[in-house]
């Protein structure tokens, strides 16, 4: 039985009178790259920021190793997390940052290091954040992110911004979290990029779930995805909730 540390049970949230996600129910599996896909406003942040515990499901639950969020005994040690690259004080260099989380978290400075050099980041280490390009960012939060070195991994539109040299190293990076074994959970609304990254696909359009499963389904191949497929699928998707 293949392991599926990530579950959403009936998932759903209201703000006020606006509902922005409805009965998410699916589960995410390890050893995978899983792409949560869908339109701007479809859902995909407000469903990754209720499966992290910062905000309050109306209905249902998100669960992580069977547990909430709230509930994990090492969060940190659990879950890894990127929700932007602009969550870092500019006059600290990378890798005080690093430090300063790591010694929250009772992490060796060692680890700091380790983390620099896995983001390849070691050169810019103390250099002020403040003079990182959007790219450098990007992997400062994902060294952030592998500090207590998770299992799992969750990113918020980690290629937003980023050049083609960046979007080229952020696909294999991910992509070798998951022959880890790890569980990796990424959204996105760039198609490409997801042809070429995803094992497994998650299609939100106003907060529903209208697709999940192998990407293969969606674009065509498993070995050899088109992203012109994928985006026909997609499209499909989405423009019937609209009619």
């Amino acid at each position: 039985m293949e392991s599926t540390p990530v579950r959403l049970e009936g998932l759903g949230k209201c703000f006020g009178t606006v509902l922005a996600v409805e009965g998410l129910t699916l589960g995410i599996q390890a050893g995978r790259v899983t792409a949560l896909l869908g339109p701007n406003g479809a859902g995909k942040t407000t469903t990754l920021r209720m499966v992290l515990g910062l905000i309050r499901p109306t209905t249902g639950r998100a669960l992580i190793n069977g547990r909430p969020y709230a509930e994990l005994a090492a969060p940190r040690r659990t879950v890894g997390v990127v929700l932007g690259p602009d969550c870092f004080h500019p006059s600290r260099s990378g890798r005080n940052h690093l430090r300063v989380v790591a010694r929250a978290a009772h992490i060796s400075d060692i680890r700091v290091d380790e983390v620099l050099d896995l983001v390849e980041l070691t050169g810019a280490g103390r250099r002020r954040v403040g003079e990182y390009s959007l790219g450098m960012r990007q992997r400062l939060g994902l060294a952030t992110a592998l500090l207590a070195d998770p299992q799992i991994l969750i990113a918020d539109e980690p290629a937003n911004g980023l050049d083609p040299e960046g979007i080229v190293w952020l696909r294999g990076f991910l992509r070798s979290l998951a022959a880890e074994g790890r569980t990796v959970v990424m959204s996105s609304h760039l198609l490409g990029e997801v042809a070429r990254t995803a094992d497994q696909v998650v299609v939100i359009s106003d907060g529903r779930l209208r697709f999940n499963g192998p990407l293969g389904e969606l674009a065509g191949s498993s070995t050899n995805p088109d992203p012109a497929v994928l985006e026909a699928a997609f499209l499909r998707l989405t423009t019937e909730v609209a009619a």
